[in-house]
């Protein structure tokens, strides 16, 4: 997985300025980062990515690295 293209659809999930999601940021952080938000996720993550990632997973996540690691973790698991 691409981190920069991670972090640009992050912004485009969040409709937050190409370039605002950084590496480190924290979710609490970002103001649009909701529960909505979280099942939107997952659905990005399914279609661009391929991987099935639970909500209880996501809620382990505290950062936008930790959201990375979650879907190269799932992109990993064997199938």
């Amino acid at each position: 997985m691409n981190k920069a293209e991670f972090y640009q659809n992050l912004d485009e999930l969040l409709e937050l300025d190409p370039g605002t999601i950084k590496d480190g940021d924290v979710l609490t952080d970002l103001e649009a980062w909701d529960s909505m938000t979280v099942l939107s996720f997952i659905a990005m993550a399914d279609e661009k990515y391929g991987v099935n990632i639970r909500a209880n997973r996501i809620a382990e996540c505290k950062s936008v690295n930790d959201l990375a690691a979650a879907i190269c973790e799932f992109q990993a698991a064997p199938k």
